[in-house]
């Protein structure tokens, strides 16, 4: 089975083209790939097939084997394969995705995709509540991007223990599907500092839906503007949140980090 391993600000996929033909088992392959000792480590799988609604269809997997509703790292580095893969010759390119169609605007540079832009819809943002978790309370807001997240404001996010969050990341009584929770401390109107700890994965270098979730909970609380710099473990991303439309627009870097065979175990 061929894969490209890609990543975007550090969080990694393997990744498949399952535009022509897929393995049968998804989750336990994720499982299998995932496993940073044992597998070809990662954050996931993410499987790019044919779709009847857009260009393409993305189906993502956490290193647990659950599915994951939207990636937004992971569909920018869709785009790159795609199109450096020949399957496209498109720079805007639809997915559709668990939390809907994604539009992509890809950065080309000498036949090869070195970011991405994509718009990631409308925001849903509930009203601020206390949570607890690990015998402490969090004020936070809970904000969908198609997949759920709780941003909880602080200082010494450097510092914060986020395993503690491990609870809310399973189904629980204040979020029964389980929720991507970040830490965020905004350092300035225009730039915002945050670490995440993912359903299924656990804390990971970046997460481009819970970028998009700070941004959204920041600005609506007035700390930030709608047009911020995120700031991650594994670098920068450019979050826009269109005063016109309402959509919000992320901006991050896709690079390929190599390619090989991954053996077939039973054989």
């Amino acid at each position: 089975m061929h894969f490209i391993k890609m990543q975007g600000l550090g969080n990694d996929y393997v990744y498949l083209d399952c535009t022509k033909s897929a393995p049968a088992d998804l989750p336990a392959l994720a499982r299998a790939v995932s496993d940073r000792h044992f597998g070809i480590g990662s954050d996931g799988l993410i499987c790019v097939f044919p779709s009847d609604k857009a260009d393409f269809q993305m189906k993502m997997f956490n290193a647990d084997g659950s599915q994951g509703e939207m990636c937004g790292n992971g569909i920018r580095c869709v785009g790159k394969l795609v199109y450096d893969k020949g399957l496209t010759d498109k720079t805007t390119v639809t997915v559709e995705t668990l939390a809907g169609i994604k539009t992509l605007k890809l950065k080309a540079e000498q036949g090869s995709v070195t970011a991405a832009t994509v718009d990631m819809g409308l925001p849903k943002l509930e009203e601020g509540r206390r949570v607890a978790c690990a015998g402490e309370e969090f004020q936070g807001f809970p904000v969908s991007m198609g997949n759920p997240h709780f941003v909880i404001p602080a200082s010494g996010v450097k510092e914060f223990n986020l395993s503690k969050f491990a609870p809310l990341s399973a189904p629980n009584p204040a979020f029964p599907q389980g929720v991507n929770v970040e830490i965020a401390e905004v350092l300035a109107p225009d730039h915002v500092c945050m670490r995440v700890w993912e359903r299924g994965s656990g804390e990971t270098l970046a997460c481009g839906t819970g970028a998009c979730a700070v941004a959204c909970a920041c600005a609506s609380q007035g700390l930030t503007g709608r047009e911020v710099t995120v700031t991650l473990l594994g670098g920068d991303l450019h979050i826009r949140w269109d005063e016109t439309d309402g959509h919000v627009y992320m901006t991050g870097p896709a690079v390929t980090v190599y390619e090989g065979e991954w053996p077939d175990r039973d054989g």
